[in-house]
C-alpha cells in the first residue's frame, strides 16, 4: 500500500490516503514506459531535414576536363559527392517519424508512470485546486506550500481559465486535463501535482 497526505486548497494537510499498487497495473513497466516516451518524441519530431542529391545541386553538366593526359584523375561531374560543393549521398529527406501505439498500452503506459511517481513519493495530492481570480503569485505560493520547487505537471479534471492564467508564466510548470493525461508527460515532470479525484477515477478505470 502506498500512503499520501492530502492538502487542501491552502496547501494545509487535510488527511491521508492509501493506494493499492494493484490499482495501477501491480508494477512498473520500463518497456512499455520506454516505447511510449519514444513514440511521443517520434511524434513531435518536424522531419523537415534535407538534403540535395546530385541531381539537385545547381551547375555541373558539362565534363570538367578530358578523360586523359592531364595528370589529374577522372572527373565527370563537378557536382560529384567528392567534390565540395556536390550533392550529398544518402542525406536526410523530408519524412514523417510520427507512428502509434495501442490504446490499450497507452492506458497501461499511463497507469505504470503514475505508479512510478507514486513509489518515488513524487506525487502532490490536494483536495481541490480553485483560485479566485487569475494571479501567479497566489499559484506560486501555493507551489511552495506544498513543497514543490522542482518542474511539475498540474492535472485537474476540467480545463480552468484561471488556474491555466494563474500557471502559464510559472516557470517549468504544465497544467493537463485528466482527459489529455499522457505517460510522457508524467515522466517528464519531476513532480506530480494532481486533484485526488482525478487520481481515484485514474486509479478506478
Amino acid at each position: 500500500m502506498i500512503n499520501l497526505q492530502v492538502f487542501d486548497n491552502s496547501g494545509s494537510p487535510l488527511e491521508d490516503q492509501s493506494f493499492s499498487e494493484d490499482k495501477f497495473g501491480g508494477k512498473v513497466r520500463r518497456e512499455l514506459l520506454r516505447d511510449t516516451i519514444i513514440m511521443h518524441e517520434a511524434n513531435h519530431r518536424r522531419g523537415t531535414a534535407s538534403t540535395k542529391t546530385r541531381g539537385e545541386v545547381k551547375g555541373g553538366g558539362r565534363k570538367p576536363w578530358k578523360q586523359k593526359h592531364t595528370g589529374r584523375a577522372r572527373a565527370g561531374d563537378i557536382r560529384s559527392p567528392i567534390w565540395k560543393g556536390g550533392g550529398v549521398v544518402f542525406g536526410p529527406r523530408p519524412r514523417d517519424y510520427s507512428f502509434s501505439i495501442h490504446r490499450k498500452a497507452k492506458k497501461v503506459a499511463l497507469q505504470s508512470a503514475i505508479l512510478s511517481k507514486l513509489i518515488d513519493n513524487e506525487v502532490v495530492l490536494i483536495d481541490k485546486l480553485e483560485l479566485d481570480s487569475p494571479s501567479t503569485k497566489k499559484m506560486a505560493a501555493l507551489l511552495k506550500c506544498l513543497g514543490i520547487r522542482e518542474s511539475c505537471l498540474v492535472v485537474i479534471q476540467e480545463f480552468d481559465d484561471t488556474i491555466w492564467k494563474s500557471s502559464r508564466n510559472i516557470f517549468n510548470v504544465k497544467l493537463r486535463v485528466a482527459s489529455d493525461l499522457n505517460a510522457y508527460d508524467v515522466i517528464k515532470y519531476k513532480k506530480l501535482l494532481i486533484v485526488k479525484d482525478v487520481l481515484n477515477r485514474l486509479k478506478s478505470e
